[in-house]
């Protein structure tokens, strides 16, 4: 899938990095953080941006706040621009919390959802637990996405942690693995309070696992030229706002100032 206007521009102005992947991919994802936007605007956000999205989280338990006509729109609209629309990881901790995973699946593939997040930020999942989850939910005929981390204040998942969650994750059938930065990207994950990346703890990780696996949590703009820089435009990034979905496509490319050095030589 390629945005119409790239048949305006002179290629070399497209994409000046010269290696950002086209849809469908599998690596350069963006991932968009969905809040409780209005069915005109998701609508008008998929026709300006869609070639630029992978994947939509409707965060936390928005999903079942939703109107089910507006729900299901969404999730035809999303088919329709190649994009995949998935409920938040807190959403599926309800579900085991209220005792009633087999619903939450048994819902989720009524609506025709494709993927769902298993994830342990709130609430304490064993590691056969998580396993099991993620099996059902393969079973159920889910793709999988993961999440590492807590959501408390200051949590940090050390890279022993981090690295034993992924193998397992992939070993059980995860697709790929979210490193938790919440929506506000400071004293959690790979974050300090001043929302700056730990660069040594994520050139560890990189080091020992499939980099094309694993989606950075990255709501703010530094964080997100941090990544790329350290991983490359194609790095996967999540929690990214509606209205910056132009802005990171932008800084992947070398179309800002930000990273315009990174691949404009």
């Amino acid at each position: 899938m390629e945005s119409t206007s790239t048949m305006i521009w002179n290629r070399k102005l497209i994409d000046p990095s010269k290696e950002r992947m086209e849809k469908p991919r599998t690596r350069g994802c963006t991932m968009v953080m969905d809040k409780g936007t209005g069915l005109i605007a998701f609508r008008d956000t998929l026709e300006l941006a869609g070639a630029y999205i992978d994947f939509i989280k409707l965060g936390f338990g928005t999903a079942v706040l939703t109107p089910g006509a507006v729900l299901r729109e969404k999730i035809i609209l999303c088919k329709q621009h190649q994009v995949n629309l998935y409920p938040g990881g807190t959403f599926f901790e309800i579900a085991v919390a209220q005792n009633c995973l087999h619903s939450y699946f048994r819902t989720l593939k009524e609506l025709q959802f494709e993927w769902v997040e298993i994830s342990d930020g709130t609430i304490d999942l064993s590691r056969q637990d998580r396993e099991k989850a993620i099996r059902e939910a393969i079973e159920w005929g889910f793709r999988v996405i993961t999440e590492v981390g807590k959501k408390t204040a200051g949590s940090v998942a050390t890279i022993p942690e981090l690295l034993s969650t992924y193998e397992h994750d992939v070993k059980a059938g995860a697709i790929y693995i979210i490193v938790e930065g919440r929506e506000n990207g400071q004293n959690i994950g790979i974050y300090d309070d001043r929302g700056e990346v730990n660069s040594r703890y994520v050139m560890d990780v990189l080091k020992e696992v499939d980099p094309d696996r694993i989606i950075w949590e990255t709501p703010q703009k530094h964080q997100q030229i941090q990544i790329l820089q350290l991983v490359g435009c194609n790095a996967n990034l999540g929690n990214i706002p509606v209205h910056e979905i132009l802005s990171v496509e932008s800084l992947r490319r070398g179309l800002r100032s930000d990273t315009f050095c990174f691949w404009n030589r």
